[in-house]
C-alpha cells in the first residue's frame, strides 16, 4: 500500500530510467550545438535572493516564485522560476569586463508555484541561450536559427517557429495610434485575447485591425506593412523579415503580431517554438533588456520536457552482461568504444531480464537469446 507521504505534490512526477535517458540525450544534443555556436555554458545557483531574481527583468514577479528566509542572512531567497535573469545577472556582474557580444549558455531545473493552464506542470528542464550586448536583427537572426538546430539536435520533428511584436501597442500608442496612458494595459490586454468588442469599449478602435494581421509569415507581415501607413513600425518588420530569412526552408513560420502570453519582459521581437506532438510550446524567446546594466540582449529557452516520448528514439541501447569472473580488461575495451556493460553480482542472474541484448563469452559479445 503507498503511503500518502510518498505521492508527489501536484505538478511534480519522477523522470524513470527510460524517460530520464531520453531527456539527457536531449539535453546533450541540443548543448552541443549551443557549444559549436561559440556559447560558453554557465551553472547559475538553484536558489538567489528574491529581488535579484525578480529585479533584472522587466515584467517577472516573485507570485510565481517559492520564497523562504535565509537562515544565515535573514533575507528572502526564491527558487528560480526562469533562469534567463540569472544569465543576466552573471552577464552584468562576474562577467561585466568580458568582450561583447558575449554568448552564454546554460541547462537547469526550474521550479514555479502555479502551472499554466494548458501545461500541469511546475517543475521543468529549461536549457537556452542569451547573446548579450546586442537586440539588432542579425542577433535576432542568429538567436531564432540556433533554437531551431538546438531544438531539432534534441529529437523534436515538425518545427514550427511563431514570431511576435511584443512592445507593439507601447510602439504605436507613442505615436502612430496614440490612445490615452492609462488605457494602454487594457488596449494591450484584449488585443491580446483577439476580442475585437472589448478592444472598441477599452479605446482601442484604431488597433482592431491588428487582431486579423496574424497568419502564414509572409502573408502577414505583407499585412503589417499594409497597415504600418506612417512607419512607425518599419524598423521592426523589417528586422522580423531578417530573422525569418535565418529560419531553415523546411520550418514553418508564422506570425501573430499581437501576441503576449509568455513574452513579459521581451521587447521589438518574441517569438515561441512548436514541434510536432509537443504539449503546447517547447520554447520562446525574444530580445529584451537586462534591469540594472540597461545592456540589449537576444536569447531563447526551451524546455525539454515538452517534447513528446519519441524524440531521440526509444530503440534499446544494446547493453553486454558480464557474467561472474569475466576478463575486466576485455570488458573495459568494449565500454571504450561505446559499449553498456551491467556486471554480474551472484550466480543465475538473467542477462535478458536485466534489459542485456548481449553476453560477454570469453573475449567476443554473443547476442542473448529470446
Amino acid at each position: 500500500m503507498t503511503d500518502p507521504d510518498d505521492l508527489l505534490p501536484e505538478g511534480l512526477e519522477d523522470r524513470l530510467p527510460t524517460e530520464a535517458a531520453r531527456l539527457t540525450a536531449a539535453m546533450r544534443g541540443a548543448l552541443d550545438v549551443l557549444d559549436s555556436h561559440g556559447y560558453d555554458r554557465v551553472r547559475p545557483p538553484l536558489v538567489e535572493f528574491e529581488h535579484s531574481l525578480a529585479g533584472r527583468m522587466a515584467g517577472v514577479t516573485p507570485r510565481r516564485m517559492f520564497r523562504f528566509v535565509d537562515p544565515a542572512s535573514l533575507r528572502t531567497l526564491a527558487l528560480r522560476s526562469d533562469m534567463t535573469p540569472q544569465i543576466g545577472r552573471i552577464a552584468a556582474t562576474s562577467l561585466a569586463n568580458a568582450p561583447r557580444p558575449l554568448r552564454l549558455s546554460y541547462s537547469g531545473e526550474v521550479v514555479t508555484i502555479r502551472a499554466d493552464q494548458l501545461d500541469p506542470a511546475r517543475q521543468r528542464l529549461q536549457l537556452g541561450a542569451e547573446l548579450v550586448g546586442s537586440d539588432s536583427a542579425e542577433a535576432a537572426g542568429e538567436v531564432v536559427a540556433l533554437a531551431v538546430e538546438a531544438l531539432a539536435a534534441a529529437g523534436a520533428q515538425g518545427i514550427s517557429v511563431d514570431f511576435t511584436m511584443p512592445d507593439l501597442v507601447d510602439t504605436l500608442a507613442a505615436n502612430a495610434l496614440p490612445i490615452a496612458s492609462d488605457r494602454i494595459e487594457n488596449v494591450r490586454r484584449e488585443l491580446d485575447m483577439k476580442d475585437a468588442a472589448a478592444l472598441r469599449e477599452a479605446g482601442g478602435e484604431a488597433y482592431v485591425p491588428l487582431i486579423y494581421a496574424a497568419g502564414d509569415f509572409d502573408e502577414a507581415i505583407a499585412r503589417m506593412t499594409e497597415l504600418d501607413d506612417g512607419g512607425a513600425l518599419a524598423s521592426r518588420i523589417a528586422g522580423l523579415r531578417q530573422a525569418a530569412q535565418r529560419v531553415p526552408a523546411d520550418v514553418r513560420c508564422t506570425l501573430d503580431p499581437a501576441e503576449r502570453h509568455g513574452f513579459e519582459y521581451q521587447s521589438w521581437l518574441g517569438f515561441t517554438i512548436y514541434a510536432a506532438g509537443s504539449r503546447g510550446a517547447v520554447g520562446r524567446g525574444g530580445t529584451y533588456c537586462i534591469r540594472g546594466s540597461e545592456e540589449r540582449a537576444t536569447g531563447f529557452s526551451l524546455y525539454l520536457d515538452a517534447l513528446p516520448p519519441a524524440a531521440n528514439g526509444d530503440a534499446p541501447r544494446q547493453t553486454l552482461f558480464l557474467p561472474l569472473g569475466h576478463d575486466r580488461e576485455v570488458a573495459a575495451r568494449l565500454r571504450a568504444i561505446g559499449w553498456r556493460t551491467i556486471a554480474a553480482l551472484a550466480e543465475g542472474e538473467d542477462a535478458r531480464a536485466l534489459g542485456c541484448t548481449h553476453r560477454l563469452d570469453g573475449a567476443e559479445a554473443v547476442a542473448v537469446e529470446a
